[in-house]
C-alpha cells in the first residue's frame, strides 16, 4: 500500500523547510518566485494535496467565504461574483455561492447553512426586508461585508456600494438638458436602497431643474425582465413621456423588448438611459446610453475588506464605501 505523501516529503524533495512549503500553500508569507515554483512542481510530481480539513481544525479557520446574491442570472451580480472569486483566490480562499432569489426567508436559511459550515466570513447583497434577524444568526467570529444594498434594520459590517443617487441624477439631468421634461422611471423592488437612492436622484434632478415630480411616471416592479416589460407597457399606454430612465439592466432589457415589439423609434420617439453597462448595451439598436457602475470592482473591494477583517488588519468602526459611476452616452439618448 502506497504511503500518503506529507508536507515533510515535499520539503525534503524541494530542499526547503516545511515552513516554506506551508507559506507557499497558504500564502501567509512572501516566498521568492523561483522557490515557490520549485515547491509547486514538487507538489505536482509527488501528487501532494494539502489536507485543508486538518488545517482548519488546528487553526479554527476554514479558508472558505460565503457569498449570497439575490439573482445570479443578473449580469451585474455575475460580474460582481467574478470580482469576489478572483480576489479570494489570490489570498488562498475558496468561495461558496448561494442565490436568495430576492427572498428574505431563503436568505435566512442560507446564512444558517453557511454558519454550520464554519465559514471565515460572509459577503451579502441583502434581499428586501428587515434584517434584524442577523443579530442572532451571524457568527460573531465571522465578519460580514454588505454589497450593492444596505440591509434594513441591521448593519454591523462594512458596506461597499455605488453612488446610486448621483448616478441617477447625472442621467436625468442629461435628459433634461436634451429638452425632455416628461421623463418616466422604471424602478425595482421596493425597500431596496439601490432602488430608493436611484429614484431619489431622479426626483432631485427634476426638482433642481424646476420640473414637478409626477408620481404617475414612477413605475415600481420586481427588478426583472418581465417587470421592465410590463411597466414599459403601462408607461407607454398611459402617459405622454418623451424620455425614460430605467434603474437596472434586466428591467432595461424588458422595456426595450416591448418598445421593439411596438416599433417605437429610439431616441426619436423615446430617449432611454439605463443603469449598468454590459456588452449587449453597446450592440442594441440603437446602442444604449447607460450609467456605468464598477460591478467587478465592488466584488474586489468587498473581498479585500473582508480578508482584512478576518486577519484583523482592519479593526474599529465599520465603514461605508461609495464607488463612483460614469454616464456613458450612446445613440439611445
Amino acid at each position: 500500500m502506497q504511503m500518503k505523501v506529507t508536507m515533510k516529503d515535499v520539503a525534503r524533495e524541494a530542499g526547503v523547510s516545511t515552513a516554506t512549503v506551508s507559506h507557499v500553500i497558504n500564502k501567509t508569507r512572501f516566498v521568492e518566485k523561483e522557490t515557490k515554483d520549485k515547491v509547486l512542481r514538487v507538489m505536482k510530481k509527488l501528487d501532494y494535496y494539502p489536507n485543508f480539513a486538518a488545517q482548519s481544525l488546528r487553526s479554527q479557520k476554514t479558508k472558505v467565504i460565503g457569498l449570497i446574491v439575490p439573482d445570479i442570472a443578473n449580469f451585474f451580480f455575475t460580474a460582481l461574483i467574478r470580482g469576489v472569486e478572483s480576489t479570494l483566490k489570490k489570498y488562498g480562499y475558496t468561495l461558496v455561492l448561494a442565490d436568495s432569489d430576492e427572498n428574505l426567508e431563503i436568505e435566512k436559511e442560507q446564512v444558517r447553512v453557511f454558519n454550520a459550515k464554519l465559514i471565515d466570513g460572509l459577503i451579502v447583497a441583502p434581499a428586501s426586508g428587515d434584517h434584524a434577524f442577523l443579530e442572532k444568526l451571524l457568527n460573531r467570529n465571522s465578519p460580514v461585508v454588505f454589497i450593492d444594498r444596505k440591509p434594513q434594520g441591521y448593519c454591523p459590517g462594512d458596506c461597499v456600494l455605488v453612488d446610486n443617487a448621483e448616478g441617477a441624477y447625472k442621467a436625468v439631468s442629461a435628459l433634461i438638458n436634451k429638452g425632455h421634461s416628461r421623463i418616466g422611471v422604471i424602478t425595482g423592488v421596493p425597500g431596496l436602497t439601490t432602488s430608493e437612492e436611484r429614484v431619489e436622484g431622479y426626483e432631485r434632478a427634476l426638482v433642481d431643474y424646476g420640473i414637478k415630480v409626477d408620481q404617475n411616471l414612477i413605475k415600481i416592479g420586481n427588478s426583472r425582465y418581465d417587470g421592465g416589460y410590463k411597466l414599459m407597457k403601462e408607461l407607454l399606454l398611459n402617459s405622454n413621456i418623451t424620455a425614460l430612465f430605467v434603474v437596472n439592466n434586466l428591467m432595461t432589457i424588458g422595456a426595450i423588448q416591448f418598445l421593439k415589439e411596438k416599433h417605437v423609434k429610439v431616441p426619436d420617439e423615446l430617449a432611454i438611459i439605463g443603469f449598468d453597462d454590459y456588452k449587449w448595451a453597446s450592440i442594441t439598436n440603437p446602442p444604449l446610453s447607460v450609467v456605468k457602475q464598477p460591478s467587478r470592482r465592488i466584488g474586489e473591494k468587498a473581498s479585500e475588506l473582508l480578508i482584512r477583517r478576518i486577519k484583523k488588519e482592519e479593526t474599529g468602526d465599520y465603514k461605508e464605501y461609495r464607488l463612483l459611476t460614469e454616464l456613458v452616452i450612446r445613440e439611445s439618448f
